[in-house]
């Protein structure tokens, strides 16, 4: 089904984008893929793709980008709250049933909205990035690069850390001086990547 409410050239763009997210094209290649006169004419009508629910932009990288369905997202998404807690043997936190869903503006999740869910932060082990009691937005993913914080299980119990591969190894980081690094249990796996926190305070 064709996208409604779009400009004939915002329909060829979103397109080309969709037909080009192995190897992203430049603003100047779409510009001579499209015949348009500048880029600006270009950035403008992918701002608009954005503000109209297509496509979703890593501000820090042009070329990293989601095509978001044919349908737009809705101004207004809920996303489930997970608690972290205990999960037994083999257990996700994705299993059990949501605490609450909370209702946040689609434009703030920098990718597809159904990739996302939530956690409580508790403790004070990812200060001074993550307080206790903070929301935190979660991409689901098992797999993460070194560095990137994410919500894991390990040793049955859900938490939020910095993960990082060494010599073979996974290593759990705190953000937090006062907690020393720790090697990953047997039962360690990813649930998902932290792409944002919002304050409790």
């Amino acid at each position: 089904m064709a996208p409604k409410n779009l400009h004939p050239t915002q329909k060829k763009l979103l397109d080309l984008l969709r037909g080009n997210i192995e190897d992203p094209l430049t603003i100047r290649e779409l510009q001579d893929e499209l015949g348009i006169s500048s880029t600006s004419v270009v950035a403008h009508h992918i701002s608009q793709l954005e503000k109209k629910g297509y496509l979703k932009r890593n501000p820090s990288n042009s070329k990293d980008y989601q095509i978001l369905s044919d349908s737009p997202e809705k101004l207004i998404s809920y996303i489930n709250l997970y608690g972290l807690a205990q999960c037994g043997p083999n257990g996700s936190i994705l299993e059990g049933d949501p605490e609450e869903r909370i209702p946040i503006s689609s434009r703030l999740i920098s990718f597809p909205v159904v990739e996302a869910f939530m956690v409580r932060a508790r403790g004070d082990s990812m200060e001074p990035k993550i307080q206790k009691g903070d929301l935190v937005v979660v991409r689901k993913t098992s797999t993460a690069d070194s560095g990137n914080i994410v919500v894991c299980v390990n040793d049955g119990e859900a938490i939020i850390k910095k993960f990082q591969k060494e010599n073979g190894r996974i290593i759990l980081n705190s953000l937090n001086p006062k907690y020393s690094p720790f090697l990953a249990s047997d039962d360690f796996r990813i649930e998902g990547e932290v792409r944002g926190v919002i304050s409790s305070m």
